[in-house]
């Protein structure tokens, strides 16, 4: 329990569904700008950034789809301004009711949006262990989006936990389209969901793929690089990672990822058997992967503190 709690701490640091009701209204936010990545399916691609004023959490890749009697959100954004944005976004292009929000795991920048759906009639769904990661993050959560947001953004911000509890493989109807929800074992989390639309062979997979922004350890390295393989085996016309640019093609955009994690649980494996400290791991694992990355000095150290803690006890 210690070591997940130092887990936990040094990442944050670093860092029954109803069909009828409408959700929040938008107000005055501005929407979001989306692509249609494929017919009904929209994906706003974010910045490769820290949660920051300026910003207001807009650091992470959501979007929704479209049935032809509902819609369902796939990830809400880092603040609520966000997730109102996100709203704008969708009604610009519907008026239908948007019958879930779908969370791909834990992480605040991809779920803060959430409060700007409540309302009758929205179920908002995740991964059996989201629950208590939620509840057991919450104070980690708020104390950051009030020191990383404007005063305006974080005030009042609530941590929305699931309705539906997925566990194993659940399927969601929108009207003549179905969306596949899988619980992944403990990989980027222990809470990773990843949401298939069967329609159009698109693929939500969260934040188990990161394209161009380094990916962050806060599950297990191990878990993660097994998870890749069974993920790879897995035929798709389109992807959408937790960040970075769309469509870059199947299993390929995995393969930059799979690279640094390997490299990483390689380094750290020669650091524990030199008998090298955290400290010193931390300076020197990975550092072949500077420039392939952003905001590599953020997470990097953070992930070689992770991979070791994991990996010292095999």
């Amino acid at each position: 329990m210690r070591r997940v709690a130092l887990a936990v701490a040094a990442f944050v640091v670093a860092l029954a569904a109803v069909d009828a009701g409408a959700p929040a209204a938008a107000g005055d936010a501005a929407p979001l700008t989306v692509a249609e990545v494929a017919p009904g399916v929209f994906v706003h691609q974010a910045p490769y950034a820290l949660i920051a004023p300026a910003n207001r959490g807009d650091i992470a890749n959501v979007g929704f789809v479209v049935g032809e009697a509902a819609v369902a959100v796939v990830d809400s954004g880092g603040s609520p301004a966000v997730g109102r944005a996100l709203l704008a976004a969708i009604r610009a292009r519907t008026d239908k009711p948007i019958r879930y929000v779908v969370n791909t795991h834990v992480h605040p920048d991809h779920l803060l949006g959430n409060e700007a759906f409540r309302g009758e009639g929205t179920a908002f769904v995740g991964h059996r262990k989201l629950a208590r990661a939620l509840a057991a993050r919450a104070p980690f959560y708020l104390d950051q989006a009030a020191r990383q947001l404007a005063p305006a953004d974080a005030a009042g911000i609530e941590l929305v936990p699931p309705d539906i509890a997925v566990d194993g493989m659940l399927r969601l109807d929108l009207g003549g389209r179905a969306l596949v929800l899988e619980a992944h074992p403990t990989a980027h989390t222990d809470a990773d969901l990843t949401v298939l639309d069967e329609a159009t062979g698109t693929w939500f997979l969260g934040d188990l793929l990161f394209v161009g922004h380094l990916p962050t350890l806060d599950g297990s390295l191990t878990g993660w690089l097994a998870e890749m393989d069974r993920l790879a085996a897995r035929q798709v016309a389109h992807v959408v990672p937790g960040h970075g640019p769309l469509d870059l093609g199947w299993p390929a955009a995995l393969a930059p990822q799979r690279r640094y994690l390997e490299r990483l649980a390689a380094g750290v494996r020669r650091e524990i058997a030199a008998g090298r400290s955290i400290a010193q791991a931390a300076e020197e694992v990975g550092i072949e992967e500077r420039d392939a990355w952003a905001l590599f000095e953020t997470f990097n150290p953070h992930n070689v503190t992770a991979a070791y803690q994991e990996l010292e006890w095999e």
